[in-house]
C-alpha cells in the first residue's frame, strides 16, 4: 500500500512538473522574442548598428563581400559549411560550430513533433522527408555566424570592447588594454618549484574549469593544499578559458573547440615549453582535456576528469540536439534544470540574466560581502560573474553539445592510443549531470578509475574537500592506487552500473 501511495504521488509530482514546464517555458518562448527586438533596437541606439542574433537561419541571408562561403550538399539536400575564407587565403574552420545555436524548437512546436512522431511509430509509418529535413540542419548556413566572422576575415574588429551589455570593469576587460601579445594569450596562474629545488624529474601539470567558473576554482581551493614535496616537483598551470575570468573575450569569436584549444597551446604549452604534463579538468574542461590528450598522445601522462558531460547518444537520434536536451530538458523542477535550460534555449533572456548579474557584479560582490560582514570567500562569485553573454552563450553550445558527435572518437583514442592513467571522479549528488555520465566514459574506457563521492555535488566535489582532493591528485600523479579488497571493488562496481541504467532514461 504504501509503494502504491509512493508511486501515485511521483506520477502527480511529475504531471505537474510537465504541466508547469509547459506553462512557463511557452511563456519564455514569447519573452525571447520580445527581448529579440528590445536588443536589436538598444544595439543600434548605443552601438549604431544591429547586433546579429540566431533567430533565424535562412540561407538566403547570407551576403558578404570579405570572404566567401564554400558548401557541401548532402544526399539529404542540406547544406553544410564547409569554410569560410578570404582572398588573403586566411580559412576560418566552420565545423565546430553547433547547429544548437540557431536550430531550438519552441517547447510547443517540439512537444508536437515527438506526438507525431509517437503516432506513425505506433502506425508502423516513417516520417516523411520533409521532417527529416527539418531534423538534419546541423550546418544549414546561419547568417550571423557570417556576420561574426566578417570583421576577423577583413581583420577588423566587429563589436566595441566592452560591449554596452557587458561590463567594463578591470578585472573583466583588462585584456583590451593590454600590450598586443598579451590580448592573444589567456590568463594564467602559473606555480613553479622554487629556484634551487633538488627534486629530480620535475613534471608539470595543466588545470581546466568547467563552464562560467575562472583558475580561481583551482588556485583558492587545490593549490594551497598541496604538499611542499609537490610544490617543488610541479609546475602547476591554471588558466582562464577564452571569454571568462581575466582572459580575452572578443566579441567576433565563435568559442568554438578548436579556439579554446588553440588558445591553451599558445598560452601555456608552447611558450613554457611543456613537453609531457598531467590534465586536471573540471566539468567542461574534461572535453577540453580529452581534445588535447587525443592530440598530444603521447604527453599526456595522466588524465583526471572531474563531473565529465558525457552523454552517449543513442542511435537514430542527433547528437547535438540529444545533447541538447539532456543538459537543458526544460523543466521547471530540479532548478538547476530551470536555470541550465535558460541558459541552453534562450539566448536574449541569457542575455538578460548577464545584463543584470555580470555587468553589475561588484554591486552583488559588495552586497554578499556586507551581508555575510565578509566572512565568506567570494572566489565561486568572481568566476561565474566575470565572462561575456557572447563567450557563454557560444561555449556551451559549441563545445557541449557541438562535442557531441566527437567525444566518443576522443574517448575511443584515449583508450587505444594513450597510455596514461585515467581518473574520473563524480559526486553522488550532482544534479546537473548524473553519475551515469561517468559510468558512460567507463565503459568506453575500461582501464579507468571511476571514484564516487558520496553526498557531493557538482561544486562541493572540490570545494569543501579540497585537501583530500589534493591527496588524491598526488596518489594519482604518483602512479599509485589505494589499497582495496576484492569486495570494495565489487561494490564499486555494481554501484556503477546501477548508476549506468539509470542515468540514460529519455527525457
Amino acid at each position: 500500500m504504501l509503494m502504491e501511495v509512493r508511486f501515485a504521488a511521483s506520477l502527480a509530482g511529475h504531471m505537474l512538473n510537465d504541466v508547469v514546464s509547459l506553462v512557463v517555458f511557452s511563456a519564455l518562448d514569447l519573452l525571447d522574442v520580445l527581448l529579440c527586438l528590445v536588443y536589436k533596437l538598444a544595439d543600434y541606439a548605443l552601438e549604431s548598428e544591429w547586433r546579429p542574433c540566431y533567430c533565424s537561419s535562412s540561407a538566403t541571408d547570407v551576403i558578404t563581400s570579405r570572404g566567401e562561403i564554400l558548401v557541401s550538399e548532402t544526399a539529404s539536400g542540406a547544406s553544410k559549411v564547409v569554410c569560410l575564407s578570404s582572398s588573403s587565403s586566411k580559412l576560418l574552420q566552420l565545423e565546430d560550430v553547433s547547429d544548437t545555436l540557431y536550430s531550438r524548437r519552441s517547447l510547443v512546436a517540439d512537444i508536437s513533433r515527438r506526438a507525431v512522431e509517437g503516432l506513425r511509430r505506433r502506425r508502423g509509418t516513417r516520417s516523411d522527408g520533409s521532417s527529416r529535413k527539418v531534423t538534419t540542419t546541423t550546418f544549414t548556413i546561419n547568417s550571423t555566424i557570417v556576420q561574426m566572422l566578417q570583421g576577423r576575415i577583413g581583420g577588423q574588429q566587429s563589436h566595441p570592447i566592452p560591449r554596452w551589455s557587458d561590463c567594463g570593469c578591470k578585472t573583466c576587460n583588462s585584456w583590451s588594454s593590454a600590450p598586443q601579445p598579451a590580448r592573444n594569450s589567456l590568463y594564467l596562474h602559473a606555480e613553479t618549484p622554487r629556484e634551487g629545488s633538488v627534486a629530480k624529474n620535475k613534471e608539470d601539470v595543466l588545470f581546466i574549469h568547467g563552464f562560467i567558473s575562472s583558475s580561481a576554482f583551482w588556485t583558492e581551493t587545490v593549490f594551497p593544499n598541496f604538499s611542499e614535496s609537490t610544490r617543488s616537483r610541479y609546475r602547476l598551470f591554471a588558466v582562464d578559458l577564452l571569454g571568462f575570468g581575466r582572459s580575452p573575450k572578443p566579441a567576433d569569436s565563435l568559442y568554438t573547440l578548436r579556439e579554446h584549444v588553440d588558445m591553451i597551446e599558445r598560452s601555456v604549452l608552447k611558450p613554457y615549453k611543456v613537453e609531457s604534463f598531467h590534465i586536471v579538468a573540471h566539468s567542461l574542461g574534461s572535453i577540453l582535456a580529452l581534445a588535447i590528450a587525443v592530440k598530444y598522445p603521447d604527453a599526456v601522462k595522466s588524465l583526471t576528469l572531474l563531473s565529465p558531460p558525457y552523454f552517449p547518444v543513442p542511435k537514430g537520434e542527433k547528437g547535438t540536439q540529444y545533447v541538447l536536451r539532456r543538459v537543458a530538458p526544460r523543466r521547471v523542477w530540479p532548478p538547476i534544470a530551470l536555470g541550465a535550460s535558460i541558459a541552453c534555449w534562450y539566448e536574449h533572456i541569457s542575455r538578460t540574466v548577464c545584463l543584470l548579474i555580470c555587468k553589475n557584479h561588484r554591486l552583488w560582490e559588495f552586497l554578499f560581502k556586507l551581508i555575510t560582514m565578509n566572512r565568506m570567500r567570494t572566489f565561486l562569485m568572481e568566476g561565474f560573474f566575470c565572462h561575456s553573454h557572447n563567450a557563454a552563450w557560444h561555449t556551451l553550445h559549441n563545445i557541449i553539445c557541438g562535442s557531441a558527435d566527437k567525444i566518443d572518437g576522443y574517448l575511443d583514442t584515449v583508450r587505444d592510443h594513450l597510455n596514461c592513467r585515467v581518473t574520473v571522479i563524480h559526486g553522488r549528488n550532482d544534479d546537473l549531470l548524473p553519475v551515469g555520465c561517468s559510468a558512460a566514459v567507463k565503459s568506453r574506457i575500461p582501464r579507468a578509475e571511476v571514484r564516487i563521492v558520496e553526498h557531493k555535488d557538482h561544486i562541493t566535489i572540490i570545494v569543501g574537500r579540497q585537501k583530500a582532493f589534493a591527496r588524491e591528485l598526488e596518489e594519482i600523479w604518483s602512479g599509485t592506487r589505494p589499497a582495496e579488497n576484492e569486495n570494495m571493488i565489487l561494490e564499486k562496481e555494481r554501484k556503477l552500473a546501477d548508476d549506468g541504467n539509470n542515468g540514460y532514461k529519455s527525457r
